[in-house]
Formats: structure tokens, C-alpha cells, sequence
């Protein structure tokens, strides 16, 4: 007797519409993180003086 035995292989993105959504997830996560560095580094290099003050 004689089994057929079937893989199941992972889904590949085919089409550009799935491309492009897995591209834009990666790309809203750089967006993000970089928007946080650089809020912190103006955080840590703004002096709070007034200009009129200095």
C-alpha cells in the first residue's frame, strides 16, 4: 500500500499587495522608533532658557 505523504510548506508572499503590507508593517515600527530617539535626544540637548534670558 502505497501513502502519499504531503508537506505543508509556509505561504510566500506572491503578490505585491502582500509585499507591500509586510514591507509597511517593518517600516511603521522604524518610523516609530526612530521618532522616540529622536525625541529623547532633543529632550536631552534643549535648554530649557529662554533665548531673551541668555
Amino acid at each position: 500500500m502505497h501513502t502519499d505523504s504531503h508537506e505543508i510548506h509556509p505561504h510566500r508572499n506572491r503578490h505585491l499587495a502582500e509585499r507591500f503590507e509586510g514591507l509597511l508593517s517593518k517600516a511603521m515600527v522604524a518610523v516609530v522608533v526612530l521618532l522616540a530617539v529622536g525625541m529623547v535626544w532633543m529632550l536631552m540637548t534643549t535648554d530649557s532658557t529662554p533665548s531673551w534670558m541668555r
